[in-house]
Formats: C-alpha cells, sequence, structure tokens
C-alpha cells in the first residue's frame, strides 16, 4: 500500500504541478468552450479567481511530490477537485474522465492519511 500511495501522489502532483503552471505559462492550448462552460471559464479569468485556484494548485502539488504536509495539500485540493468534477458532469462532459480519475486518486489518499484527520473528526 506504500508504494501504491507514493506512487499516486507523485502522480497526482505530477498533474496539479502541470496543469498549475499551464494557468500562468499557457504551454498547454485551451480547448474553447462555448456555452455556459466558456462562460464560466471566463467568469473566472476575469475575476482572477483563477490565477488563486492555480497558486492553490502548484503550492500543493510541491507539498504532494516533496512528500511533506500531505495532509494539508490533500485538504486543499479537494474542493478544487470537487469543482473540477461538477465542472465537467453538468458543464463539459467529454473531460469528465479526469476529474474521475483526479477524484478517486484524492479519495484513495485521503484514505490511506485518514489517521491524519483524526483530531479533526473527533467528537468533543
Amino acid at each position: 500500500m506504500n508504494k501504491a500511495s507514493m506512487i499516486i501522489r507523485i502522480l497526482m502532483g505530477c498533474i496539479f504541478f502541470t496543469f498549475g503552471l499551464n494557468g500562468f505559462l499557457n504551454f498547454l492550448p485551451m480547448p474553447s468552450m462555448q456555452g455556459n462552460a466558456g462562460a464560466f471559464i471566463e467568469l473566472l479569468i476575469t475575476s482572477k479567481l483563477l490565477y488563486i485556484i492555480k497558486v492553490i494548485e502548484v503550492g500543493c502539488s510541491l507539498l504532494l511530490l516533496s512528500g511533506r504536509y500531505i495532509a494539508l495539500a490533500l485538504l486543499l485540493l479537494a474542493p478544487i477537485i470537487f469543482n473540477i468534477v461538477w465542472f465537467h458532469i453538468m458543464l463539459a462532459p467529454d473531460g469528465a474522465i479526469m476529474g474521475i480519475v483526479l477524484l478517486t486518486m484524492e479519495t484513495f489518499l485521503l484514505w490511506v492519511n485518514r489517521s491524519s484527520y483524526a483530531l479533526l473528526l473527533k467528537n468533543k
């Protein structure tokens, strides 16, 4: 289980590092989106929220790749992954597979690191 979690953690870190940096450097062309999906992305760009999300993605990917503060990185990435999945299910279903893969990886890593969250879930 330890090797599997390390491989998934590094793979997830690489994915978020690549796509996080792409938000700033634009080395991977983004497909044009029409309708509500395009309007949503345009809103994220004009409100500068997309850049905040990309900073969080790059920062968390560096934490995942370094193997430090993994629990924190997974907690910060959870709402981003949720929004990726929700966006693709509701607005752009053709790219949903990547969101589902990320959600599966996140769930697996959260389960492996569940002892790190024990104090958060403890009833006083």
